[in-house]
C-alpha cells in the first residue's frame, strides 16, 4: 500500500474508522475516500455500486455497521442483522465488481460460542451458538467474515481479510448510556453521576464477567501491518487483542477512578450478564512481529480527554 493509494474508509466517523484516518493522514497517506451517512447510504445497493464506480478505491477498511451492547441487539435485532448484512453484502459485491487489491471487513468477538476455550482462537469460529444476548449482531458479522472467505475461495484470491478485534474503545465511540457498548456507557453515566452529585450508579449484572478491551488506534495499527503482508494466505479470520482482559467490576472501578466519580457502584443481579469471558488468541497476528502499544489506563484517559473536548451532547 503507497503513499498514493486510494483508501476508501467506510465509516471514517466512528470509533474504528476515525482511528484508520488519524493513523493514516498522520503518515502521510493522502487518498483517503470519505463519505457521510448522508453522502452514501451503504444498504443502498445500487448507490454503492455506484460510488465504486466513480471512485475506484484501491482499498477499503469497512468499519461501517451497526453495533451496540445487550440492550440495544435485544431492543432492535432485526435491524442489527438487516443493517449489517445490507452493508457487508454491498460493499464486498462492488469491492469484487471494480477489483480492489484488498478490502478489511471487522467481524467480533461476539462471534465466537459462549462456552468456549480461552482464550479463544480462531478455529473455534462455529463450533458452537454465540452469546444468546449478543445473537442478532453475531450472527450478522458472522456472514459477513464468511463471505469474504467465500470470495477468497471461490475466485482463487487473498483480497478480502476479515479480522475480528475485541472490545474497541477511544475517541469517536457512541456514548449514549443506553445504545453504547460497556465502557464507553458507563463512562458516560460516571460522568453524568459525578456532574448531578449522585450518590450511587446502577451496573447491569454481577460484574464478574471478563473482558478484553482493545484501543482503536492499535487496531488500526494492526489491520495496516496486515495490510503490508502481501501474497499471505487468508483462509481464516485474524484475531486482534490486548492480551489482557479484566473483570466488569474491575473495568467500572477503573472508569470512574478515570472520570473522578467517587460515588457507589451497584450491581443489578437481575440484568444479564453476557459471556463469562471473551479473551482472544492473538497469537497469530503477533507472531507476525505486532504488538498493542497502547495501555488500559493510559487509553482510558485518552477516551475522557476526548469525551470532555466534545461539550454539550457528547452523550447522544
Amino acid at each position: 500500500m503507497s503513499k498514493n493509494s486510494r483508501i476508501y474508509i467506510a465509516g471514517h466517523t466512528g470509533l474504528i474508522g476515525s482511528a484508520f484516518d488519524r493513523v493514516l493522514a498522520k503518515d502521510g497517506y493522502r487518498n483517503l475516500i470519505k463519505r457521510s451517512h448522508g453522502e452514501l447510504e451503504l444498504t443502498d445497493g445500487p448507490a454503492v455500486d455506484q460510488f465504486f464506480e466513480a471512485e475506484k478505491p484501491d482499498f477499503v477498511i469497512l468499519s461501517a455497521g451497526k453495533v451496540g451492547g445487550i440492550q440495544q441487539n435485544q431492543a432492535t435485532p432485526a435491524t442489527f442483522i438487516d443493517t449489517n448484512l445490507s452493508i457487508q453484502l454491498n460493499v464486498l459485491k462492488a469491492a469484487h465488481h471494480v477489483g480492489v487489491e484488498r478490502l478489511v471487513l471487522f467481524g467480533s468477538s461476539c462471534m465466537y460460542p459462549r462456552e468456549c476455550p480461552q482464550p479463544m482462537p480462531e478455529t473455534a469460529l462455529l463450533t458452537g451458538p454465540p452469546e444468546p444476548t449478543s445473537l442478532p449482531y453475531a450472527i450478522s458479522k458472522l456472514a459477513g467474515v464468511q463471505l469474504c472467505l467465500a470470495y477468497n475461495k471461490q475466485y482463487g484470491s487473498q483480497r478480502f481479510i476479515p479480522v475480528i478485534p475485541n472490545s474497541a474503545y477511544g475517541p469517536n465511540d457512541n456514548f449514549n448510556a443506553d445504545a453504547g457498548h460497556v465502557l464507553s456507557a458507563l463512562m458516560s453515566r460516571f460522568h453524568k453521576a459525578k456532574e448531578s452529585g449522585s450518590q450511587s450508579v446502577t451496573v447491569w449484572g454481577t460484574g464478574t464477567p471478563r473482558r478484553e478491551f482493545i484501543h482503536s488506534q492499535d487496531i488500526a495499527k494492526a489491520v495496516l501491518h496486515l495490510l503490508s503482508m502481501t501474497g499471505q494466505a487468508i483462509e481464516l479470520p485474524v484475531n486482534i487483542g490486548s492480551g489482557t482482559d479484566y473483570s466488569i467490576r474491575e473495568v467500572a472501578e477503573a472508569i470512574a477512578q478515570t472520570v473522578g466519580y467517587d460515588g457507589a457502584l451497584e450491581w443489578d443481579n437481575s440484568k444479564p450478564d453476557g459471556a463469562p469471558r471473551k479473551l482472544l488468541d492473538s497469537e497469530r497476528l503477533r507472531t507476525t512481529g505486532w504488538a498493542p502499544s497502547v495501555d488500559f489506563e493510559a487509553g482510558l484517559a485518552d477516551t475522557y480527554d476526548w469525551f470532555m473536548s466534545q461539550g454539550p451532547g457528547r452523550e447522544e
